[in-house]
């Protein structure tokens, strides 16, 4: 058991958070209000449901929202699902690799990283077919779109992958265990869960702008529109850095084992893996808004306009809230 929780919590790494620099979200009355993609769901005006839990695969580790549907790795079953965010319907389960954890979307496209296999996996978002296979370097933890491009992990570096063919377009090196992943519009941001360390790379060329002490065992990153969130594993704790200079803008406890973190437009959500909850912080200023319970072992979270999504791993459920 010990040996598959390593697995899960080194494949279960948040992901796609994007946006452009901007002032503080706690500004009043901003001269230019940031562009923040991760609050275009927003504008969605699907019909939505009362909070409930939905069967998935075995061990549900990371999820992904396409615009209208949620997306889950199951690490256990070696499948991803499909939900309609609507109401939760299961609208098809997908063979992947082995060990599937981190999955993001691409505007078109789902990518899954199969972390036992050292691989990553594009399939088609409207039907889940597969459309191509890249092993680059080994693959494992996390990925990222930029805009253009898929970044993910391997042993102590990135690499950056074209998102229309999955072309290798680059190797970075980064620090140990690189799980974590973060697009600020500009940048890459990675969380090195073996140093206890973040590097920021420039997406467009990947070179290091900087590498920045963490707590213990960061484990995944998301970025609010203003500033980056790193969320600390084995510290029981979040922390939230400058995205200019990756000053340290505050360190806020949570629950135990903190697994996973997104951003709802204005809250930090944090998965407390040990805790069997989430933590809320209000963004511009880490003020803790709440705990709320889940299901046993949250690892995935997620937003779809309207809701947070969690990937209950010890039940093989999602909740949504």
């Amino acid at each position: 058991m010990k040996a598959t929780r390593v697995h899960v919590v080194l494949a279960s790494i948040f992901a796609l958070a994007s946006g452009a620099l901007g002032q503080s979200i706690c500004d009043q009355n901003p001269v230019m209000p940031p562009t923040n993609f991760n609050k275009v769901a927003i504008l969605r005006n699907y019909q939505v449901n009362a909070a409930a839990t939905f069967r998935v695969g075995h061990t549900p580790v990371d999820m992904a929202f396409d615009g209208a549907n949620m997306w889950v790795s199951n690490f256990s079953d070696n499948t991803v699902s499909k939900l309609r965010a609507s109401d939760g319907a299961l609208l098809g389960t997908f063979a992947v690799g082995l060990g599937p954890g981190g999955i993001t979307f691409d505007g078109a496209n789902m990518w899954v990283v199969n972390g036992e296999d050292l691989d990553v996996m594009k399939l088609r978002a409207s039907d889940g077919v597969l459309l191509g296979t890249f092993a680059p370097l080994g693959a494992m933890g996390g990925a990222v779109f930029d805009g253009a491009n898929i970044w993910v992990g391997n042993d102590g570096q990135v690499t950056k992958l074209r998102a229309s063919d999955g072309a290798v377009l680059g190797h970075f090196p980064v620090g140990s265990t690189p799980f974590g992943f973060a697009f600020d519009g500009s940048n890459i941001w990675v969380a090195n869960f073996g140093s206890n360390n973040i590097t920021k790379l420039r997406a467009s060329d990947g070179a290091v702008l900087g590498t920045f002490a963490a707590g213990n065992s960061p484990a995944a990153v998301a970025f609010d529109g203003t500033d980056i969130w790193v969320v600390n594993y084995g510290s029981a704790n979040v922390m939230k850095f400058r995205v200019t200079d990756g000053a340290i803008l505050g360190t806020f406890e949570v629950g135990t084992n903190p697994d996973r973190l997104g951003f709802d437009g204005v809250d930090i959500w944090v998965a407390n893996y040990g805790c069997n909850s989430v933590t809320r912080l209000r963004a511009c200023d880490g003020k803790f808004l709440g705990s709320f319970p889940t299901g046993l072992a949250p690892a995935g979270i997620a937003f779809d306009g309207a809701n947070i999504w969690v990937a209950n791993s010890g039940t093989s459920t999602v909740s949504k809230k």
